[in-house]
């Protein structure tokens, strides 16, 4: 049950975030809007309130709002061409479109600020204490033990990890001579770093490093900040996904990582059922992760998307007018085909991780 609780409340939540976007910037341009679902098919609930009539629509997987004159075949009344989308000017179009995918990620900065402003701003544990050290490792040979504090390596003062990993990554090689306190004894000891191949999040191999095999403690401090470094930190954290989402999306394409990872819904409400067992602060920002994902994947220029009509309307404004209405209909159909492929895909690899785990 919570699997589904969880699931509904953060997909229903995006989708009306995303929504909203197109819906205000509508407004904002006088544009005549028709209808406001969430969901597809048929409707469960509806009201009517001026001209637009809110729905909850049968299939929750994803929302819509229609607007007068959105589709290029729809009959407009010259009287009411002034309030129809096709009657604004090429850029107030574009904007309305980029309204949805804008709002996802803006939303996505308010739920990491709310976090960070609640929470505080996690930071590792400023000490250069020995957490682990991997069996066989050089440190290992060396006699260095967890719970060991360095102190400095060839001489040199280590006040936190980083710098021990810098001196380390610098010895090429070479034996480094590593004073330790450990309780009331300072020891001093040598170790032989070894290298080994760096790997980036996605798997592939950066180049090498040195190292010894000792990690530093997982845990983390949470500094009290105020709203305007939360704010701050909220947009650095939505950028970061931003980027991962695209790198994510290159590398699937060039088959470094694999097809198999991606999910779909069944997958999003098992991770959503997951993290809402770990605690509300982790389904938040569970939630924020996704919303950035949405409207990133929602402005790929793929007919049928977001993106795929702000291609439509970039072509456009360059060519001083639009595209023929048999082109945009065979590039949706090509653009459903593909999303409905990618759809059957992604239900595929959610079963198939279903009964690889059953």
């Amino acid at each position: 049950m919570k699997f589904v609780l969880s699931f509904v409340v953060v997909l229903g939540l995006l989708i009306f975030v995303h929504e909203l976007g197109h819906f205000l910037f509508a407004k904002l341009f006088r544009v005549k809007v028709l209808k406001f679902s969430l969901g597809f098919g048929p409707r469960l609930i509806g009201r009517q309130h001026g001209d637009t009539e809110y729905l909850i629509s049968a299939f929750p997987l994803g929302g819509y709002v229609k607007m007068l004159g959105e589709n290029p075949q729809d009959e407009v009344s010259e009287s009411e061409t002034a309030g129809s989308f096709a009657g604004k000017p090429v850029w107030k179009r574009f904007i309305i479109v980029a309204g949805g995918p804008l709002f996802n990620l803006l939303f996505a900065v308010l739920v990491f600020c709310f976090i960070f402003a609640y929470a505080g701003i996690p930071k590792p544990l400023d000490t250069t204490q020995i957490a682990t050290v991997s069996p066989d490792s050089p440190a290992s040979l060396a006699g260095l033990k967890q719970g060991d504090v360095i102190l400095s390596i060839n001489g040199t003062k280590t006040d936190h990890w980083e710098s021990i990993s810098e001196l380390i990554s610098k010895s090429n090689g070479k034996p480094v001579t590593l004073s330790v306190q450990r309780g009331t004894a300072t020891l001093e000891l040598v170790s032989t770093p070894k290298s080994q191949e760096t790997k980036s999040i996605f798997g592939e191999v950066t180049g090498t490093r040195y190292f010894i095999g000792i990690s530093r403690s997982e845990e983390t401090v949470f500094e009290k900040v105020s709203i305007g470094k939360a704010l701050a930190a909220g947009v650095t954290q939505t950028g970061a996904f931003i980027y991962l989402t695209f790198m994510g999306i290159i590398k699937m394409i060039q088959r470094v990582v694999p097809a198999s990872e991606m999910g779909g819904p069944i997958f999003i409400a098992q991770i959503a059922g997951k993290q809402l067992e770990a605690g509300w602060l982790n389904l938040l920002n569970f939630m924020g992760l996704l919303s950035v994902n949405l409207g990133i994947l929602n402005l790929l220029p793929i007919p049928i998307l977001d993106g795929g009509h702000l291609v439509f309307y970039s072509v456009e404004a360059i060519r001083r007018k639009p595209l023929g209405l048999k082109a945009q209909e065979v590039l949706q159909q090509i653009g459903l085909v593909i999303l409905g492929s990618l759809m059957l895909f992604v239900f595929y690899n959610d079963l198939v991780r279903i009964f690889k785990s059953g």
